[in-house]
């Protein structure tokens, strides 16, 4: 996959950002998510004094692709710099991880002159391959980490194009040359025997969608965001950006008939309806 990412590639890569990127997904415009920040009349947001929530969400959104509105958030609420979002089950992003992944240098550039904290996921991006050795040196387990979505240290040299060619060749002299965590695959018959819904409490949004759409099982709650799913073994997975979280099926006479969400230990279960 050429990490040069293109708008269609972007939407490839990240089919599961959920209705804040309706723009990316190739969906209909959608109005900002949060209304002026600076209104002098807008009152206490929800869960204020931490950051607006929605405002962070599209802050982290708009880092993909949308330098101009990256640049106004963040010049409104400059301490927005180092805000983080979680896409589910863990799957954090910042606005310059989110730059980062797809190679967006200019937001990355813009962001790091604000104060956003540089990591070796951005630093591989924008070709600083002195930095990248540096933190390879001083910690080399960071070699198993992994940026938002679960995106390789590999992936982010890649994402940097020509400038970030030395460092590209840096981190495959490492061993790296995937651009994601290592999967099973899944064949579409085996996939289709997932799809459906599933049930864990009597609320409209306390149900998980199972969907199999451009060759990629994904789960998603109502006003959540829709979560890529990735095979390890027989009928159990983990969600995009979060390895050690279990998405757990239970099958009878060869049909799903529950899923369960582990976290070390099982956090819930839900009957197929």
């Amino acid at each position: 996959m050429d990490m040069e990412l293109s708008r269609r590639g972007f939407v490839g890569a990240i089919p599961g950002l959920g209705l804040a990127a309706g723009a990316i997904l190739g969906q209909s415009p959608t109005p900002a998510l949060a209304a002026d920040p600076a209104a002098p009349d807008a009152g206490p947001y929800p869960g204020f004094p931490r950051q607006d929530q929605k405002v962070v969400q599209e802050l982290v959104t708009v880092s993909h692709f949308n330098e101009a509105r990256v640049r106004e958030l963040v010049e409104l609420k400059p301490q927005l710099v180092n805000a983080w979002w979680d896409w589910g089950f863990g799957d954090w992003e910042s606005p310059l991880g989110a730059s980062s992944h797809v190679g967006n240098r200019g937001i990355a550039e813009f962001l790091l002159s604000k104060g956003a904290r540089i990591d070796i996921f951005a630093a591989a991006m924008l070709g600083m391959t002195d930095v990248v050795k540096a933190f390879v040196a001083a910690t080399p387990d960071v070699l198993r980490a992994h940026g938002p979505h679960g995106f390789t240290l590999f992936h982010h040299a890649k994402a940097g194009g020509e400038k970030a060619k030395a460092t590209l060749e840096y981190v495959q002299s490492l061993g790296q040359t995937s651009t994601l965590i290592p999967s099973e695959t899944l064949t579409d018959e085996h996939a289709a025997t997932y799809v459906g819904q599933y049930r864990f409490g009597p609320g409209p949004n306390d149900v998980f969608e199972v969907k199999f759409d451009k060759a990629q099982l994904t789960l998603l709650r109502p006003g959540g965001t829709q979560r890529r799913l990735f095979l390890t073994s027989e009928h159990e997975f983990f969600p995009a950006g979060a390895p050690d979280v279990k998405i757990r099926f239970t099958a009878k006479d060869g049909k799903m008939t529950a899923v369960s969400v582990v976290e070390r230990e099982p956090v819930l279960t839900a009957t197929r309806v």
